[in-house]
């Protein structure tokens, strides 16, 4: 058996299953990434596979709202879904920004720096798992809503709403207004988080240092 991990504070973590609704939604979420890239492979020149594909997205992404909500409120906080959760939320925003950037919709240099970020920060917490886990801050989950924005708003096929009787310019604007501003905020705090989290982690093995 392996033993319970401790809590970010030292305590032990309750036993709690990991067959439960949140985690299960977390598997959906992971599921979803390779529908969704079959489908952005095959919106080329069709508007319709285009709307699935950024509903699908965005239907995954939601997911992460609401199996953190049931977690909290039910007490089916686990290891495994500490873990899991933020990968299934770095492979759907990691597959959307390669996605995105092979299309020419978001620079790669982004794309990059927001991926560096992503693996580093997951290397690190597993070398500091055996210490204790780190769970996603308050920047963290801000850059993840604003990286979610950003690839909604860009998936939006342009031409369809350009050619829609019924869509004024200004939305089309704003479609693109939303995703510039969305993936700023992304990448500041791509770089704010990812010092907050390395802060933390020195913290958590000087904790286990000095017992």
């Amino acid at each position: 058996m392996i033993p319970a991990l401790p809590d970010p504070v030292g305590d032990p973590v309750n036993e709690v299953p990991n067959v439960n609704v949140p985690n299960a939604l977390t598997l959906v979420r992971l599921l979803c990434v390779p529908v969704f890239i079959w489908l952005f492979t095959n919106s080329h020149d069709n508007d319709m596979v285009r709307w699935l594909c950024d509903i699908v997205f965005l239907a995954a992404a939601l997911t992460d709202i609401v199996d953190g909500h049931l977690a909290r409120r039910d007490g089916l906080v686990t290891n495994f879904g500490k873990i899991a959760d933020p990968i299934a939320d770095k492979l759907l925003t990691g597959s959307a920004l390669i996605a995105l950037s092979i299309e020419g919709s978001i620079a790669w240099w982004i794309t990059v720096l927001i991926l560096g970020r992503e693996i580093f920060i997951t290397g690190l917490r597993f070398w500091v798992i055996r210490r204790g886990v780190i769970p996603a801050s308050r920047g963290g989950k801000a850059k993840t809503a604003s990286q979610i924005t950003a690839i909604v708003a860009l998936l939006i096929p342009t031409a369809s709403l350009q050619a829609s009787p019924v869509v004024p310019d200004v939305l089309v604007w704003l479609q693109r207004a939303t995703a510039d501003v969305a993936l700023t905020f992304a990448v500041a705090l791509t770089v704010v988080t990812a010092i907050d989290y390395v802060a933390k982690s020195r913290a958590l093995l000087k904790q286990e240092i000095s017992r």
